[in-house]
């Protein structure tokens, strides 16, 4: 059984960041394979059979979609340094969800106002520019997005939140990184890096910043540029993990649909990429589901989603 990682990301992307960071802290080697940031994506799709969201996980012919998921997997393979201390493991799940959702979408509403988009797209052509925000348009759907100056009110309150927590200590809830300074961090990163030109706002919690320095102190641990068709050969050549024995820990039954495993369903975001990926329902457990789906170029693959976050439909013969 192969463990090698293999991460699907591009170098702007925050959730990409977060994983990045994580492997820096747990001192991995993995294979880093650049995606395009908009679609067409037809690699990333040879894979994930419709999931587009950036990053995921690939380990031989299993691949792992969702940040948080990939947590739970590098976690996993690496047990120490760890995501989730066993005196916060609630607590700090709760933050970083609420991390990759509210102060996400509170960031990215401020990072992308006018003037922050005009300097992310400065250089580049006006098709550029149009392109990448039809593409997050058709992410989003119809779901509801922060006007810029209600962005940047939230956002400073965020802040001011997560300074009283990094002034006590070195990170969030302590002496070291959990998720929850993980998850914290990568909104806070695209601000401070891609769009400088309001990164202003963060100069009013300097404790933020110095939590900051210690984040991006802890690198990215040990890469290796691979190409995504080396990739798609990987997958070719190697069988998925069984159902129960692949790198998530929990492998019971738990059946909350009404939906037997062996149908045929598809698994789709809640609010964003709602780009569905259809195949055969091979694992629903307390914290995952898993589908087994064959693509002519990357054979037989397994692909597993978080519970949370995600919705389960069985797909109706016609």
């Amino acid at each position: 059984m192969t463990t090698e990682l293999i991460l699907h990301h591009y170098s702007t992307s925050p959730f990409s960041e977060k994983v990045r960071l994580i492997l820096g802290s747990k001192k991995l080697a993995w294979k880093s394979v650049m995606i395009p940031p908009i679609m067409p994506k037809p690699d990333v799709v040879a894979l994930t059979g419709g999931y587009r969201k950036t990053p995921f996980l690939q380990v031989g012919a299993d691949i792992y979609c969702d940040s948080a998921l990939i947590c739970d997997v590098l976690e996993h393979v690496q047990p120490e340094p760890t995501l989730y201390p066993p005196h916060l493991k609630g607590v700090c799940r709760v933050f970083a969800q609420w991390a990759d959702t509210t102060l996400f979408w509170a960031a990215m509403a401020y990072n992308l106002q006018p003037k922050g988009a005009a300097h992310m797209f400065a250089e580049a052509p006006p098709e550029a520019a149009k392109a990448f925000s039809d593409d997050r348009k058709a992410m989003t759907g119809g779901m509801t997005r922060l006007r810029p100056a209600d962005a940047t009110s939230a956002y400073r309150s965020y802040l001011r939140r997560i300074a009283h927590m990094v002034e006590e200590h070195d990170f969030l809830f302590g002496m070291e990184p959990c998720v929850a300074d993980y998850a914290a961090y990568h909104p806070l990163w695209y601000t401070r890096t891609r769009v400088p030109v309001v990164a202003d706002i963060l100069s009013i919690t300097p404790a933020v910043l110095e939590w900051m320095d210690r984040m991006d102190a802890l690198g990215y641990g040990s890469l290796e540029k691979f190409s995504a068709g080396d990739a798609i050969t990987v997958a070719s050549k190697a069988e998925p993990m069984p159902a129960g024995s692949n790198l998530l820990l929990d492998s019971a039954f738990q059946d909350d649909h009404g939906i037997a495993l062996g149908s045929r369903v598809s698994i789709t975001a809640e609010m964003f990429g709602l780009e569905p990926t259809e195949g055969d329902l091979i694992a629903a457990t307390r914290t995952h589901y898993t589908l087994r789906r064959t693509d002519p170029r990357a054979g037989m693959v397994h692909v597993h989603f978080p519970r949370i976050g995600y919705v389960l439909k069985k797909v109706e013969n016609t």
